[in-house]
């Protein structure tokens, strides 16, 4: 009967959904093409995935305290585009500008905060007028034309936020240091902090948690500025990757993010997130994109994955709360 409670436990947990879809996901390509699992193949996934994924997670906090942030694939393309803009111009070394970036991206935080919290418009309407600012703004200082990035030569800031080494036939790049980092801290956070606490209270019931003393507002405002900053730092580590800072990067990531972090389990409503989900969740939606056209789907296919996907995690965590619900 114990061993029976621990599983039911296990099965009602957020995580354990995304778990079992990742591991299908990774045996079905596998035994369709081999060379999916191979040294190259997974360095190249993980290359992306990480620089997504960092966005994920701290949409995952927002998306605890009940709101949710649309301009973060914009952030992500104007920030490299404004570091790379001082930088090339002469008007700053690489450091300011990449200071620069994301004190811009923070502000940008702030301010969608500020409508959220002291105008009391709803974050989708707030952000998503933001995301065309940002956006306008990107392709009018570029004139729509992507910036140099490969002239930082042996810079150690280039190094330290996208360089790489080899550990046997794995091209590691750094950018995977940032995301454990960052994941390990998050998730303390949500998990082992009053700060934690006050996220969840602040997306679960908010009037009972201004009763209570929670500041609300502030921690919602702080949530935009670390969601803005991470999306930056994110764009600034694939222009480094990728040697190329355009105005357009981005295009549809919001959107992507959010399909993460809610196959991940964290509830739409507010009130509870995971951020193990979300990092379950992150490699499930790269590893479809990469899997598929391994095995040869045409990749303008992958939307129709990525939407049955979110449908069926719904279902699935429907079903696992009423049945938690229900004692059975």
């Amino acid at each position: 009967m114990e061993h029976r409670s621990i599983v039911h436990r296990l099965v009602a947990k957020p995580e354990f959904g995304p778990l079992v879809l990742l591991v299908v996901e990774l045996a079905v390509f596998w035994a369709i093409n081999p060379e999916f699992l191979s040294p190259q193949n997974i360095s190249n996934t993980l290359a992306f995935t990480v620089e997504l994924g960092l966005i994920a997670l701290a949409m995952t906090l927002l998306m605890t305290s009940g709101e949710f942030d649309l301009s973060v694939g914009s952030v992500f393309g104007f920030a490299p585009v404004l570091m790379w803009t001082l930088f090339n111009s002469g008007a700053a070394p690489l450091e300011v500008g990449f200071v620069a970036a994301l004190a811009v991206a923070a502000l940008i935080g702030l301010v969608n905060g500020w409508f959220v919290t002291g105008l009391k418009i709803p974050s989708f309407l707030v952000t998503l007028g933001m995301l065309l600012v940002v956006r306008g703004t990107a392709l009018f200082i570029t004139d729509g034309f992507p910036q140099r990035t490969w002239n930082t030569g042996g810079n150690w800031l280039a190094w330290l936020l996208a360089g790489d080494f080899f550990v046997g036939g794995f091209r590691i790049y750094m950018s995977l240091f940032w995301f454990i980092a960052a994941a390990l801290a998050m998730g303390y956070v949500l998990n082992q902090t009053k700060a934690g606490n006050w996220i969840q209270a602040a997306g679960g019931n908010p009037g009972a948690a201004r009763a209570r003393g929670v500041r609300v507002g502030r921690t919602k405002i702080a949530l935009f500025v670390l969601s803005s900053m991470m999306a930056a730092l994110a764009g600034v580590i694939s222009s480094v990757r990728t040697s190329a800072a355009n105005p357009n990067s981005g295009t549809g990531y919001e959107l992507e993010v959010i399909a993460m972090v809610v196959i991940g389990g964290t509830a739409l409503s507010g009130g509870r997130g995971t951020i193990l989900g979300t990092v379950l969740g992150i490699f499930i939606l790269r590893v479809m994109r990469n899997g598929i056209v391994l095995i040869g789907v045409p990749g303008l296919a992958y939307n129709i994955f990525i939407g049955a996907i979110i449908l069926g995690m719904m279902a699935l965590h429907s079903w696992l709360e009423r049945r938690h619900q229900a004692g059975t």
